[in-house]
């Protein structure tokens, strides 16, 4: 027959969460103070079950109020569209001369980014000036050109 000391149970230590990075987080206060805190004992013996709860209870937001400051917004990315478009070979010559003077200053641009930088300016111009800009260009059909 086991002693009364060889019954009781042993503690187990509280659980640490890990940080993303697999550290584990700086104890927090509550759980330094769950060990003082000792439920009753219950008529069915199931102490260890209701010490679980208690220092879930205790622990929960000593968590949450540490792991707030760490969030950090992040700005959201704006989605990018692919698209195609077909234009004369007199305009696309116009980029790539536009891409050199460009380079000739110093600075590497991308097709993409030279015809974002013609909406911005056009956005810029009074309505009058961008509907002289657009009537001066030649429509041209839609869809790939012909194999020549």
């Amino acid at each position: 027959m086991a002693t009364a000391s060889s019954e009781k149970a042993t503690k187990k230590p509280a659980r640490v969460p890990k940080h993303a990075n697999g550290h584990a987080a700086a104890a927090p206060a509550a759980a330094a103070t769950d060990a003082a805190v000792e439920p009753p004992a219950a008529a069915d013996g199931s102490r260890a079950k209701s010490a679980k709860k208690v220092r879930r209870a205790l622990a929960e937001p000593a968590t949450a109020a540490v792991a707030a400051p760490d969030k950090v917004k992040r700005a959201k990315k704006e989605k990018v569209v692919r698209d195609s478009f077909t234009m004369p070979k007199s305009d696309y010559d116009k980029l790539a001369q536009l891409k050199q003077k460009c380079l000739d200053a110093g600075v590497a641009v991308k097709k993409s980014e030279l015809l974002r930088a013609g909406l911005h300016l056009l956005d810029s111009v009074p309505a009058k000036r961008l509907l002289e800009a657009v009537s001066a260009i030649e429509t041209v059909k839609t869809g790939r050109p012909a194999q020549s």
